[in-house]
Formats: C-alpha cells, structure tokens, sequence
C-alpha cells in the first residue's frame, strides 16, 4: 500500500456552484479507483474560482448591509474549504456505496497554513482567483476596487493575489491522525488559509493571500512521509512547446530536467509551473519519492506508469 498526497486542480471542480455538484462526482470515482487499489489517500483540492465567487458575495453582501463589514480572503478560504469538502465527501462516500465498498471514514479538515509576512510573493500578486473577465471587464474592476488583474495563460483576465509559499501546516496532527486511521482526508482546501504569527506567541492572523495549492500538497506528502504526490489537472502530461506546432508530450523527468525546462519558461507561471516545481521538490526531498503530473481521468493509469508525467531521481 502507497501513501498519496493528491492535488486536485480546478477541473476537478467546475468554476460554478451547479458545476461542482457535477464536477465532484467524476472526481470521486478517480479517487475512489485509487483508494480501491490499495492506497492511502489524502486530498488537497483547489479553491481559485470558489474563493473568488465567495469574495464577491461577500462584497456584494457588504454593499446592501453595511453592517456586516469587510470580509477578509483568508475567512473566504476557510467558506470555501467547508463547502468544497461537503460536496467532495458526500462524492466519496457516494461512490463508496456504488460499487459496494465498505465504507472508508471521510472526513475535512479546516487547515491553516502559516505564511511569512515578509514573503516577496506580497509584493508581486501572482495568483489569479475569481471569474474569468474580458480584458475590459478586468481593467474596470481594477480601476473600481484596486485590486491588480493580468491575463491568464491565454484564457482570460483575472484578480490576482500573493502567493506565499507555506510554511507549515498547523492541523497537520489532526490531519496524521486521521490518516493513519483509515480516513480519507480532505484537508489544505484551497492551499491551506494563510496566516502568520503575531505577538511572538501562538497567535495568527489571517493574511490576504491564496496559498498555491500544489506547493501546499508537496509540503503536507513531505510532512506525512508520503510515497508519492499525484497532482491532477487538465491535460495528461506535462509538454514543452505546449500549444505550439512543435509541443512536446513529457514522460519521465529528473529533477535537474524539469528544473531546466522551467528556467526556460516551458511552464506557465500560476498554471503549470507551480505543479512542476512541486513536483521537483517531492522528488529531491526524499530518496524513492515519486511526483505524477496527468489528468484527473488517468489517475490509475499514470499510478502503474502507463501515462501522465513522471519526476523521480
């Protein structure tokens, strides 16, 4: 049996409420085929549209009832980490009862992540969050709220927000826990909510920022001494050239080719290139670690090496 970590992108999700219901229970069969191969799995999941929508309900909610205030991001996280895992536990548990599976226990874990205040990542948003915009649409609303916008990766414009890297994962007990008990863990929703240390004590505040949820995954399977990070997203391997005549689909990859590729700006950054430097990361961390970049589809197949995007040593 395998510990993994998996990472599920925004495809796992859909970008809207009616979308997710559906989204999650394609998801949940990927999943369930891997628990149902043995493995122990915990699930980090993405919240960059849900987050953003979130945000601006609040905002909206804030107009039409001053009273209510400002919400911060980090408490439109942890909104969209609670309801994000109800619909994926239920997806789970659902699946489970399909086929006839013994129930495994599923559970969310709300988690923290702290953060470094002084993380150059508050200087340079780079995250986008939110709904996709026409580049006048985006313009608008940065000159309305403030708030900086870019086009991202050729399939729109978006608010963009920092993203630190974590630091540590502050429920990371609870989370072991769990696991080690034959749970299914949904936890580090969204990259985890972003805080940091105040007063010099065990005091944190909520930082407005979205953890980049793949570097997230990587230091939660490093902490939990995990066999290999599984990260899932829209296309089934990694490539170079992508989209170009000349793209290149990758199978294997060391640390030093990928870290190569990337410095070679192969990868986009807020879209490819944090999976792979995630992935690069896992695999250095440890001696037999093992990183798997492919698509939510052929999960059980990238697992037994017939597709997807290897990084090993």
């Amino acid at each position: 049996m395998s510990k993994i970590v998996i990472a599920l992108g925004g495809n796992a999700l859909g970008a809207t409420l009616p979308e997710q219901a559906v989204a999650v229970k394609v998801t949940a069969k990927s999943v369930i085929d891997l628990l149902a191969d043995g493995n122990e799995i915990i699930v980090v999941h993405g919240n960059g549209p849900q987050v953003g929508i979130i945000n601006n309900a609040m905002a909206a909610l804030e107009k039409t009832d001053p009273k209510q205030g400002f919400t911060p991001l980090s408490v439109c996280g942890a909104m969209s980490q609670a309801y994000i895992g109800y619909d994926l536990q239920s997806a789970f548990l659902e699946e489970m009862e399909d086929r006839g599976m013994e129930n495994v226990p599923v559970c969310t874990i709300v988690t923290r992540v702290m953060v470094d205040p002084e993380d150059p990542a508050f200087q340079n948003p780079s995250k986008p969050i939110g709904k996709f915009m026409t580049e006048e649409e985006a313009r608008a609303f940065s000159e309305k709220t403030g708030n900086p916008v870019h086009e991202d990766a050729g399939r729109g414009w978006r608010r963009y927000v920092a993203s630190p890297m974590p630091k540590e994962i502050l429920e990371l007990k609870a989370i072991r826990s769990l696991a080690d008990t034959g749970h299914l863990v949904v936890c580090c929703g969204g990259g985890g909510i972003p805080v940091y240390p105040i007063g010099g004590g065990h005091h944190f505040k909520g930082a407005a920022a979205v953890i980049d949820k793949d570097h997230c995954a990587e230091l939660l399977a490093e902490r939990l001494d995990a066999d290999q990070l599984i990260i899932l997203t829209a296309v089934e391997k990694v490539c170079v050239n992508f989209n170009k005549p000349d793209q290149k689909a990758l199978d294997n990859l060391t640390p030093e080719e990928a870290k190569m590729y990337a410095a070679q700006g192969q990868f986009a950054p807020g879209s490819m290139l944090p999976k792979v430097e995630a992935a690069t990361r896992f695999a250095e961390s440890k001696p037999g670690r093992k990183a798997i970049i492919t698509s939510l589809e052929r999960a059980v197949d990238a697992l037994h090496g017939i597709t997807g995007t290897i990084i090993s040593k």
